[in-house]
């Protein structure tokens, strides 16, 4: 930089720190060193990884967990591994841009470096995906890519900047505008009052009303107003998702986790005559809204971000599209005027909970080997409502997230609908990062963590420990189980019983291997006094999960049964 010039790879780190970005999540190479040399400069916490999937898993989750843009930087074959991350990103619908570099304009199309169409991998799986190729457009096509981000339902978006660019010089940063300072501001619809005076009029005359939480309600800190809302209608409320906790699972009108295989009170849903989604497609998850699953007399109101989900798979009778942090008031200002009374459908609906955590407390008997159930409640009895859960997939973790409540937004996350194995020690990393001070619980298999599990180095270099419980059965578990009960024999399903506490305290952290049930407590109580990245691999049975239970019934059944 000389003759008050500066770089394309200046301008990357100012239009970052203009959006307000803290973390990068990185993993060195060749076509990214220009702009990784500057942004080292500057007043950014740079997180490399062991692999770009797990930086991308570790921005989406900071995306989600702070509500703050979460951004992700590599090289060429960097972005080939970032891939999968980025199609699991558009599922969870976080606030992320992908950054990678190339090889230089003059080259591409030639054969040149390590080149392949990042532009066209990216896009199926991002919101939008795009090659700067003037450092003079890096200020306002990142502001452009942010906003997309951010804007309806969230979710990645991808920009390609090939290496020269970073490098080429331009003029002083008072020549730009960094649109990137508006990336946040949102134009939300208000709800008219017809849809209002319709909404109300839908909620009075329910019997059996069921308002479920998805993900986009939690897009904004609308917490607050949603518990009032609840309050005052006194209707029985599900939680799904990144709106796990914001209605606390021990609130009078919550009942608990919205999933079909793991809470019997889902099931109910069957029954209802009137379902309220917020922030809530109409998936698979609800069974596309459609019938048996949602009955077909019963009427639906949406509220959503994005119009284009509002209707997708059934008619609506009222569709609300719009930010909900700005709708909920609305809605709470018509209901504040009405007299609600309670439903006796609510004391239904508690006791198929009941009923749930009978049947999971039979399983958390003391037995050898120990059961998933008895390693949870024995977990359970020593976490608070401030420590921070994290789930990744198979049975051990569904029986976790069938026992462990969510009382804290932004406390308790799980898969999105891609149902992607091996996010959940980047996420526990990423939810360190934002809250230092709070304990954070990872929860996993032995087959998960064979995607990410040397991610614990990453954990040690930067010091982010964390409590890791695997329940290890030394076999991929629900598909199994599906096998067992669907094909009548198993293949690709077995493991080992690896010692992957040792390859944990090989990498700097702290672990051990255990098999008495009665050894469980004090483990617990040494890995959280250590401080370290820890890792407990327990020996568990191979007993199937009520999640795994529905997908063989759905699996016999060839019919649209919500998961």
């Amino acid at each position: 930089m000389q003759n008050n010039k500066i770089t394309g790879s200046h301008l990357i780190a100012k239009s970052l720190e203009k959006a307000g970005v803290e973390n990068i999540f990185t993993l060195a190479g060749d076509h990214v060193l220009p702009a990784l040399d500057v942004i080292g400069t500057e007043n950014f916490k740079i997180w490399d990884t062991r692999h770009e999937q797990a930086a991308v898993h570790m921005a989406d989750a900071w995306g989600r967990i702070t509500g703050k843009l979460g951004v992700s930087i590599y090289t060429t074959p960097g972005l080939s591994n970032a891939i999968p991350g980025l199609a699991n990103a558009i599922h969870s619908e976080s606030p992320l841009l992908s950054i990678s570099g190339s090889a230089e304009l003059a080259e591409l199309g030639r054969g040149a470096m390590q080149e392949i169409d990042q532009v066209g991998m990216a896009k199926p799986i991002t919101k939008g995906s795009w090659m700067i190729t003037d450092p003079r457009r890096i200020p306002d096509m990142i502001g452009h890519a942010i906003r997309v981000a951010y804007s309806g339902r969230r979710g990645p978006v991808h920009i390609t900047i090939p290496v020269d660019v970073q490098q080429m010089e331009v003029d002083d940063y008072e020549n730009y505008e960094f649109l990137t300072e508006t990336f946040s501001i949102q134009n939300s619809i208000p709800a008219t009052n017809s849809q209002l005076s319709s909404m109300i009029d839908l909620m009075k005359n329910a019997k059996k009303p069921l308002i479920i939480l998805g993900s986009a309600a939690a897009y904004s800190d609308s917490t607050e107003s949603i518990n009032e809302l609840i309050k005052t209608i006194k209707f029985p409320v599900m939680t799904e998702g990144d709106a796990r906790g914001m209605i606390p699972d021990s609130h009078e009108f919550s009942c608990g986790f919205f999933d079909n295989g793991l809470n019997l009170a889902a099931k109910k849903i069957r029954e209802t005559d009137l379902l309220i989604l917020i922030g809530r497609k109409q998936d698979l998850i609800i069974g596309y809204a459609m019938s048996p699953v949602v009955p077909s007399s019963a009427k639906v109101i949406q509220i959503d971000p994005d119009g284009s989900v509002i209707g997708r798979n059934r008619k609506v009778d009222v569709g609300i599209t719009g930010d909900i942090n700005s709708i909920i008031p609305q809605i709470l200002s018509e209901a504040k005027k009405q007299k609600w009374n309670n439903l006796e459908w609510i004391d239904e609906l508690k006791e198929a909970q009941k009923t749930q955590k009978e049947q999971l407390e039979i399983n958390a008997q003391n037995q050898n080997p120990m059961h998933a159930s008895f390693v949870h409640k024995t977990v359970g009895k020593i976490l608070t409502d401030d420590d921070i859960l994290v789930f990744d997939g198979g049975d051990f973790c569904h029986f976790g997230r069938a026992f462990h409540q969510a009382n804290s937004p932004k406390s308790w996350w799980y898969l999105p609908t891609s149902g992607m194995l091996g996010q959940a020690i980047p996420t526990a990393l990423a939810a360190k990062i934002a809250h230092p001070n709070k304990r954070v619980f990872m929860f996993t298999g032995d087959g998960a963590f064979g995607f990410n599990g040397f991610e614990y180095d990453t954990a040690v270099r930067h010091n982010l420990p964390f409590i890791g419980i695997m329940g290890n059965d030394s076999t991929w578990g629900i598909d199994k189980h599906i096998q067992e009960k669907v094909f009548g024999k198993t293949v690709a399903t077995k493991l080992l019983p690896s010692r992957y506490d040792k390859v944990v305290s090989g990498l700097g952290g702290y672990s051990e291997h255990i098999t008495d049930p009665g050894d469980l407590k004090n483990a617990l109580n040494r890995a959280i006094s250590q401080n370290l990245p820890s890792l407990l691999n327990i020996q568990i049975s191979n007993s199937i999960s009520p999640r795994a239970e529905a997908a063989v019934t759905k699996w016999k059944s060839h019919t649209p049964e919500p998961m």
